[in-house]
């Protein structure tokens, strides 16, 4: 199997500051909402790839790709330039565990994100498996900037089709407005503010948490849970809290 498929960019979208995003056309295999490929572009006689998760449901085209530019990064200041049309490399196949079948059963799912970490829980809201597993879902968006809460209308539309069934708690850590939680995930799970927004209890026997993000979030979202009784799920050991490190 070749390492790289080649793909055609259908659009790019510039979301605020270095935010982007990306839709592709490109034959790969199927995958999992939740998981991750790697795109790439060919920089000096070299092919650089990093990785980015699928933000489309398995079921819908064109594949899209949410990413952060890194100005210092070989390939990512390369991706914003690309446009309709353009050749963009992926690798064939999917990869990563945080999916809902790596997730027990449980009546409550939290999904916990900050930046451009949103992508998988999109995915995995694009299909029915939440829904139908779960009486309540939440999803947790943390920024800096109200202009990086992206997706908004993808996000409004989620509200009103499961309507009573699915929460959206925004956090903004940068600057002060009038709708969003400020401070960090942990905090606002140690004070009793995240649990009073979304209007779920957090307890081990109910809550199911999916944690993707910045690794000091993601490390210190655990250390909170953990002090409420819950643990890192194993497939050998069953607990509450699946966790990626994405930035």
């Amino acid at each position: 199997m070749s390492k790289w498929v080649e793909g055609k960019v259908v659009a790019q979208k510039h979301w605020a500051g270095l935010l982007y995003s990306l839709k592709v056309e490109a034959e790969v295999a199927p995958f999992q909402a939740g998981q991750f490929t790697k795109l790439a572009l060919p920089v000096d006689g070299a092919m650089v790839g990093r990785p980015y998760s699928f933000v489309n449901a398995p079921s819908v085209r064109p594949h899209e790709f949410y990413y952060v530019v890194l100005p210092d990064h070989p390939l990512t200041p390369r991706l914003a330039k690309l446009e309709a049309g353009d050749t963009v490399f992926l690798a064939p196949t999917a990869n990563g565990f945080l999916t809902l079948t790596e997730v027990p059963e449980g009546e409550h799912l939290w999904l916990l994100a900050t930046g451009t970490a949103l992508g998988p829980f999109l995915s995995i809201l694009g299909t029915e498996a939440p829904w139908r597993r779960f009486s309540r879902v939440v999803l947790v968006h943390a920024v800096r900037r109200v202009e990086e809460l992206c997706y908004q209308d993808e996000i409004q539309s989620l509200l009103a089709r499961h309507a009573g069934k699915f929460a959206f708690v925004p956090f903004v850590s940068g600057e002060s407005n009038d709708f969003a939680l400020d401070g960090r995930i942990p905090r606002a799970i140690e004070d009793g503010r995240l649990e009073h927004r979304a209007g779920v209890k957090l307890e081990a026997q109910s809550s199911r948490l999916m944690v993707c993000g910045n690794p000091a979030m993601v490390a210190d979202t655990v250390q909170a849970l953990q002090q409420r009784g819950m643990k890192k799920h194993r497939r050998r050991d069953p607990g509450q809290i699946s966790v990626e490190n994405y930035w």
